[in-house]
């Protein structure tokens, strides 16, 4: 898969653009959601995450910074089609069974 270089160490754009961090999948918006979501450091990211290194870390939220306004609206496209599908797709089988049973 062609990759482009950053000027972040650890971070390249993947061939959709999307900034990744090098050798993994781990992209740096699903890093920084993780963080804003659960209010993980760098640390804790470190902890669920053992195959990162504290660098790599440290790369991607840097990038993040440096680059916000890009990134959250990435964040907000995907979030908008994420609701467009569910609202398409209805309530699932599933949901209603666990919802029936008082389980949800």
């Amino acid at each position: 898969m062609p990759v482009l270089k950053t000027d972040y160490e650890h971070i390249v754009l993947n061939a959709n653009g999307t900034p990744v961090i090098v050798g993994t999948s781990m992209k740096v918006t699903q890093l920084l959601l993780e963080k804003t979501a659960y209010g993980w450091s760098p640390e804790e990211l470190y902890f669920q995450h053992p195959y990162l290194t504290l660098g790599q870390i440290y790369s991607a939220l840097a990038y993040y910074w440096d680059h916000q306004e890009e990134l959250d609206q990435e964040i907000e496209r995907r979030l908008e089609f994420v609701n467009r599908v569910q609202q398409t797709m209805g309530v699932s089988p599933l949901f209603q069974r666990l919802k029936a049973r008082g389980l949800m």
